[in-house]
């Protein structure tokens, strides 16, 4: 039965209208983003199908472009339209962390780079630069790579840190493997980095590992 012949309280758009998108399934979420089903199906049982393809909502939001198209009902337009919308989760996020004093709102900070780095297939060293009232001024990715003394230069750090005219700053990178746990080269490049940018009067506050469910916290650590 088409969605529009569904009583009016069990419509997923007006549902959201009435009660809130908090009180709708993934599926009935994602519906709203298809419009239509296909072929007899609704856009409902269009939106529980891809869940159980792509294994829940995760595996659908980070599915490349091929295997994105691969599914009847799906192309390049619905794929844009929810990598945008993806993009402007992550950038409502990082608005949140900026508006407010990071250290006054931790749990923000470690959902913006959750959110931001969890789910990347590589591994990405970045910075969020503080003034001296310890608000965020930037977020920046600055190395791709392994990290290790090689991938992480402390002179580039640096330079990138006086440029944004930073009083300090969080350091932050994820792991591809999903496993937060620091390593010994984490340890090093962070006494590296923390230690160059002492030289310039720049404090470094913190420096998270991203995994898939954890965010590890060096200072919390006493790793600094």
């Amino acid at each position: 039965m088409p969605i529009r012949d569904w009583p009016k309280s069990e419509r997923p758009r007006e549902k959201l209208l009435a009660a809130g998108p908090s009180r709708l399934s993934d599926a009935e979420l994602l519906a709203i983003f298809l419009r239509t089903g296909a072929r007899g199906r609704s856009a409902v049982d269009l939106a529980r199908e891809l869940l159980v393809g792509f294994g829940g909502l995760r595996g659908l939001l980070t599915a490349d472009l091929p295997r994105f198209c691969a599914l009847p009902g799906l192309g390049p337009v619905k794929y844009a339209q929810l990598q945008a919308g993806l993009e402007l989760a992550r950038r409502h996020l990082e608005e949140t962390v900026r508006r407010g004093p990071a250290l006054g709102s931790p749990d923000a900070v470690r959902t913006f780079l959750r959110a931001r780095l969890r789910d990347l297939p590589h591994e990405v060293f970045c910075c969020l630069y503080l003034d001296n009232r310890n608000r965020v001024i930037a977020f920046e990715e600055l190395f791709r790579g392994t990290i290790d003394g090689a991938s992480v230069h402390p002179r580039e750090v640096v330079k990138h840190a006086l440029a944004q005219n930073a009083a300090a700053l969080i350091l932050a990178h994820n792991h591809p493997s999903g496993v937060a746990e620091p390593s010994q080269a984490d340890e090093v490049i962070t006494r590296r980095l923390k230690s160059a940018l002492g030289l310039v009067d720049i404090r470094v506050l913190d420096h998270l590992v991203v995994g898939d469910a954890t965010c590890v916290s060096f200072a919390e650590r006493g790793l600094l």
